[in-house]
């Protein structure tokens, strides 16, 4: 059975109209999640403690669409890299 990971994240951006970090080693790695409906739930607790600053944003990326699970493993995955 295939996995459905979502990654929660955010911080602060360059400006609201944007998605650029202001600062990337400052971005909150909320967590990893088994499914998107707990990855909401993340997503929208960490969106509410900072709905006071208009340059934060949090998003959910489907890490699940990242990989076909499908296609062969490329040459550096092959070798562990």
């Amino acid at each position: 059975m295939t996995q459905r990971l979502h990654l929660v994240f955010g911080g602060e951006l360059t400006d609201p109209t944007k998605n650029v970090f202001k600062d990337v080693a400052a971005i909150d790695i909320v967590g990893m999640f088994p499914n998107y409906a707990s990855a909401y739930d993340a997503w929208k607790s960490a969106a509410h403690r900072t709905v006071d600053n208009a340059h934060m944003r949090y998003f959910i990326a489907h890490i699940h669409r990242l990989r076909d699970e499908e296609t062969a493993a490329s040459p550096t995955e092959e070798l562990g890299n």
